[in-house]
C-alpha cells in the first residue's frame, strides 16, 4: 500500500569547521594551525566548510549565520598543563570562549555566538576543541613545541565529531596535492621555516 503523503528526507546539515587565532603570537594560532592541519590531511563532503577565521571576530558571524552546526579550534586558558586539549559541546561552549586570553580576536567569538543567536542563526549542534597555551605574548613566535604537539589530536577529534554526526570523513592520500588554507607564505611550514631561521640569526 503506497504512503498516502511522500516521504520528505531531512536536509542535510551545513557544517563550518572553524579556526580562530592569530599566528603571529605563538600559541594563539593553535586554532588557525588545527584547521590547517585538518584541511591537509582530510576531505569532507560539500556541505562542510573549512575555513581560516583568524582575527575576523564579529566578521564570522556571517558565516556562522550560514551553518547548523559547527566546530570551532581554539587556545583556550583552561588553567591546565600547556598542551592540554578540552572538548566542550553544545550548551556549554559559551562558558569558555569567554576565557581570558591575551588575544587579539579576544572581542570575538562568545560575542559571534551571541550575535548568531539574536539573528535566530544560533547552531543546532556545536563543538569547542581547545588547547591550553604555553605562550601567547611571543610575538612572531611559532607554536610551542607542547601545543604542536597536540594537533594531530586535535583533528582527529574534530573527525570523530563528524562522523558521530554523520559526516563521511576520508583521509587524503599521502602524496596528494592540497591548495593552501593559508596563503602568502603564512602556512605552517613556510611559517615555522621563518621562525627557526631568524631564532639561529638572532
Amino acid at each position: 500500500m503506497a504512503a498516502p503523503y511522500p516521504l520528505i528526507s531531512a536536509p542535510t546539515p551545513r557544517i563550518l569547521v572553524l579556526g580562530i587565532g592569530n599566528i603571529l603570537w605563538a600559541d594563539e594560532g593553535f586554532g588557525v594551525r588545527a584547521v590547517e592541519h585538518f584541511h591537509k590531511t582530510y576531505e569532507v563532503p560539500d556541505n562542510v566548510t573549512i575555513l581560516d577565521g583568524g582575527t575576523q571576530g564579529l566578521y564570522l558571524v556571517q558565516f556562522v549565520n550560514e551553518h547548523d552546526r559547527l566546530i570551532v579550534f581554539d587556545a583556550i586558558d583552561y588553567g591546565l598543563e600547556p598542551g592540554t586539549m578540552k572538548v566542550v559541546e553544545d550548551n556549554e561552549v559559551p562558558k569558555f570562549t569567554g576565557a581570558k586570553k591575551m588575544s587579539l580576536h579576544q572581542t570575538g567569538f562568545q560575542e559571534v555566538l551571541s550575535a548568531a543567536d539574536f539573528m535566530g542563526h544560533y547552531p543546532e549542534r556545536l563543538a569547542l576543541i581547545g588547547c591550553q597555551p604555553l605562550h601567547l605574548e611571543d610575538w612572531g613566535g611559532p607554536l610551542t613545541e607542547p601545543v604542536k604537539a597536540v594537533l594531530p589530536a586535535a583533528v582527529k577529534t574534530a573527525v570523530r565529531i563528524l562522523r558521530d554526526w554523520g559526516v563521511p570523513v576520508t583521509a587524503r592520500p599521502e602524496d596528494a596535492v592540497v591548495p593552501p588554507l593559508l596563503e602568502n607564505d603564512i602556512d605552517f611550514d613556510n611559517y615555522e621555516r621563518r621562525t627557526e631561521a631568524a631564532a639561529l640569526n638572532f
